[in-house]
């Protein structure tokens, strides 16, 4: 039995508890809410950030799931109070989500500390959400909760069961080569995505709402459950019961962000053959939570672990639906304990030890033994080289096993738009072999470094039979996508990076075995057009663009704002 805090103890007493000018007019405003004294007056007062919107359809079920959450909260002794906060639809918000994902952690910090709130619910699970919410809330150091929105169900078209993201960049390849025509993709306009939720491949969302349960802030099993499925209200109503626990358990976030929780992320993402982008994530979270993650830790723990989940897009066969029946994720964190920290706390447990005690695989083809791994070391490799001196990642699981160590010419773009409007010249020479490199595309460059590391392949080639090709560019790449495609060079071109330095025609070498990516120009040379270049223009001479342009990091440090990612304390409101 958790000993109840007293009313003195909450911190939203300073706001309602004292006898001054202020909490008298925060019980009068509370009452032209239309509650009651006995309502809210000495219980924990709990803030639902919930990213739901009309136009974000991963989240477009979470206004219902916030009722749920407030049922738990109600039903454990809490007063839930819940408060819209920016959606970040992957499929929308251009030029890309990641350009606002500071923006929501900023937000949800700052809400976090001027309202009289105790701790919080957090709800998203959209690609950049997860991350924004988690490192707002470590910033604000409450006890939190993290409600995954949870995947959709999967797609069908004519006998086949599709995976969104994933099937989307597959036929649209089928259509550039001939091989499917309009009325294919009609249909398949219907069939891809077929109910409320995030993409149900081990995308970006499923791979960071993954992470987050493993770094032990969601309830568990939380992060597989399908978004319609009637346990995901379930888990929610939980959530809302858990919160007011930690509130009494004074468990704040910081306590469960620790390094050994963020190693634990790190081989759970490695192990899923989760997708790149959640190198970029973990490291802003950590920084957040005053741990030190680099792309050296990602590299490390990738050798020590299998990829167990045959899920696309690095697995053949199976979608997150599948994962969770066959255990899901306490499934398969159940197979990898010895690489575990397992004495460390969780939101809903003393110790990921109790945590898993009990948890169980029901299909050893979905979550794969340790002896039939999809693959025997993590799915993502960082690479090193002159072409990146301060690194790119690849995920090696999903290209063409040929293409791993290749030397090849490269074909430059300058920007996308660029590249969009003539890959399918015949001028430019485009073979197998080439090397396609987009630059301009990084955290300033792109702006916001969007997702186009997936650099489509010229219409002739896909007419072959050429379905990859090695591409490089110092973009994203989304997490349902495949192939060999170096991302998140690092610097990127636009501040001038080697990348910058690359013309048509250099000969470029990938090497993932030994970790490295060079470009085979000699120093002199290389010397004398960095003497040549000039920086580009600025994106952005006003507005929240220019604050991004003028605060952002680089992609090997998670692309944070230098303002907020830097240590130091900030002091609570004064309430009275």
């Amino acid at each position: 039995m958790v000993d109840m805090k007293s009313p003195e103890e909450l911190r939203s007493h300073q706001w309602y508890g004292t006898d001054g000018l202020r909490s008298f007019s925060h019980r009068a405003r509370t009452r032209q809410l239309g509650y009651l004294p006995e309502e809210h007056l000495g219980k924990p007062v709990v803030a639902i950030l919930n990213t739901w919107s009309d136009i974000n359809p991963c989240h477009v079920h979470l206004r219902d799931r916030a009722q749920a959450v407030k049922r738990g909260v109600w039903q454990a002794g809490g007063f839930p109070l819940e408060f819209p906060v920016s959606t970040l639809s992957e499929t929308f918000q251009k030029p890309t989500p990641m350009l606002y994902r500071n923006l929501l952690a900023l937000e949800t910090e700052e809400l976090l500390r001027s309202y009289p709130v105790d701790g919080a619910v957090l709800m998203g699970g959209c690609d950049k959400s997860t991350p924004a919410l988690l490192m707002g809330a470590a910033s604000a150091g409450l006890p939190a909760v993290f409600v995954p929105a949870g995947p959709m169900l999967p797609g069908h078209w004519r006998g086949e069961t599709l995976g969104s993201g994933t099937d989307m960049w597959k036929y649209w390849d089928d259509k550039r080569a001939g091989v499917i025509g309009d009325c294919e993709m009609q249909e398949l306009e219907s069939g891809l995505a077929r109910s409320p939720g995030h993409c149900m491949t081990m995308g970006t969302a499923s791979t960071l709402t993954a992470a987050a349960e493993a770094l032990g802030v969601t309830v568990p099993g939380a992060s597989s459950i399908p978004a319609v499925d009637s346990g995901h209200d379930r888990m929610a109503a939980k959530a809302g019961m858990t919160i007011v626990d930690l509130i009494h358990k004074d468990r704040r976030i910081g306590d469960i962000l620790t390094a050994d929780a963020f190693e634990d992320a790190v081989t759970t993402v490695l192990g899923l053959g989760g997708s790149t982008n959640a190198v970029i994530h973990l490291i802003a979270m950590a920084g957040r939570a005053g741990v030190k993650l680099t792309l050296d830790d990602f590299d490390r723990i990738a050798r020590t672990v299998p990829v167990l989940a045959n899920v696309r897009p690095g697995g053949q066969t199976y979608l997150m639906e599948d994962f969770h029946f066959a255990g899901g994720l306490p499934g398969f964190l159940s197979r990898i304990p010895d690489l575990l920290h397992l004495d460390r706390p969780t939101v809903c447990h003393d110790t990921l030890r109790d945590q898993l005690a009990g948890a169980r695989v029901h299909d050893d083809d979905v979550i794969r033994t340790r002896g039939n791994p999809v693959a025997a070391e993590g799915g993502v490799a960082v690479l090193r080289g002159n072409l990146c001196p301060d690194g790119a990642v690849i995920k090696h699981i999903a290209a063409e096993p040929h293409l791993l160590k290749h030397t090849g010419p490269a074909v430059v773009f300058d920007d996308y738009k660029e590249m969009q409007r003539t890959i399918n010249d015949p001028a430019l020479g485009i073979t197998a072999d080439s090397v396609l490199v987009l630059r301009n595309a990084g955290p300033k460059g792109g702006p916001g470094m969007p997702e186009y590391g997936m650099l489509p392949l010229p219409d002739h080639l896909l007419k072959q039979g050429v379905r990859d090709m090695v591409r490089i560019s110092d973009a994203r790449m989304s997490g349902t996508s495949y192939g060999a495609c170096v991302l998140h060079v690092a610097p990127e071109s636009y501040v001038g990076g080697p990348l910058a330095l690359v013309r048509t025609g250099d000969p470029i070498t990938l090497d993932v075995e030994n970790r490295t990516l060079t470009l085979d120009v000699d120093d002199e040379e290389l010397s004398r057009r960095r003497a040549e270049w000039t920086p580009p223009p600025a994106r952005y001479e006003r507005g929240y663009g220019a604050l991004y342009n003028d605060q952002i990091t680089q992609a090997d440090t998670g692309c944070d704002f230098e303002f907020l990612a830097r240590p130091g304390t900030v002091q609570d409101p004064y309430a009275g």
